[in-house]
């Protein structure tokens, strides 16, 4: 079974999505849409921007999520999914892709998040980092013994991302080199993402989800809340709410995929990091990338 997953921040470069409109009318059209919807010109700073422009959080995500969803949109009868998911702001790539909402909606809900998210950050100073080569279970233990720290990206086995307070991260980094992490790394975002933190960004985005019209996917969506299948909008809609402040369960989200018949997984979207994580779930696995116009054709 064919499963497609769609990367979330961190995946921008600068250049993505000319090749695409330049070379199709579709996606240029999309392109241009975009731009009316956010009330400037993205396209002038994903095509030729700086890294700069690009990280800040009101551009980094419509970008990730326009560039994967065009590419989805440009291929047209040979994006046939049978399973999609999405990593953080990748999920709402993928319930577009999946027809569960349009186009205009979803860009409008990431738009949305974004500014929350961001408002969200300079509220409270607060911020995550990557723990590697640890069980799970032994990375969840160490943040329930230190207030505010919380596991946030389950990315696959032997990396577990956390958020929380600067001091709490800076304990947990601590007590977590102590039993044997490979790396305990500080990451360099600006505020501690699906943890508690962001409870403003969720009651803010809740409204906006909440006044957004959901349709059955065309396949299953497996949300990062669960990590289970979905096709419920209502429930689609609840998990899309929740998720600010929950962790992404990515690793058990293959997981559940491989179990529910998954054999191939292809990526849509700038870079290529959810190959690297799908690969260190199950090293046999088939993946590739539609990242490009040439990969498409």
């Amino acid at each position: 079974m064919k499963a497609y997953v769609f990367p979330g921040q961190g995946s921008q470069f600068v250049g993505m999505g000319k090749d695409l409109y330049d070379n199709s009318e579709q996606a240029k059209a999309l392109f241009e849409q975009a731009n009316d919807i956010l009330g400037f010109r993205i396209t002038d700073m994903m095509f030729d921007g700086t890294d700069a422009d690009l990280k800040q959080t009101k551009v980094t995500q419509p970008a990730i999520f326009i560039h994967s969803v065009v590419l989805a949109k440009v291929m047209g009868s040979k994006f046939a999914p049978e399973m999609v998911a999405g990593h953080s702001l990748g999920e709402f790539s993928a319930l577009v892709s999946a027809q569960a909402m349009t186009f205009e909606d979803g860009l409008r809900l990431v738009s949305e998040r974004a500014l929350a998210m961001q408002a969200a950050c300079e509220m409270q100073t607060s911020t995550m980092a990557a723990i590697i080569g640890l069980e799970d279970a032994v990375v969840e233990e160490v943040c329930s013994t230190i207030d505010g720290v919380v596991p946030a990206n389950y990315n696959c086995p032997g990396q577990l991302v956390i958020s929380g307070s600067v001091e709490g991260i800076d304990k947990a980094c601590e007590a977590l080199s102590a039993k044997g992490a490979k790396r305990a790394l500080k990451l360099s975002v600006s505020g501690a993402f699906h943890s508690p933190f962001m409870e403003p960004a969720r009651t803010r985005l809740a409204t906006a989800i909440e006044n957004t019209k959901f349709s059955s996917p065309i396949c299953p969506v497996y949300q990062n809340v669960t990590a289970s299948a979905v096709t419920n909008p209502d429930e689609i809609r609840s998990n899309l709410v929740a998720q600010l402040t929950a962790p992404v369960r990515w690793t058990q989200t293959v997981r559940n995929m491989l179990a529910a018949g998954a054999d191939s997984f292809t990526e849509v979207g700038p870079g290529s990091v959810l190959q690297g994580l799908v690969k260190k779930v199950d090293r046999s696995l088939s993946t590739t990338g539609i990242c490009k116009w040439d990969d498409i054709a």
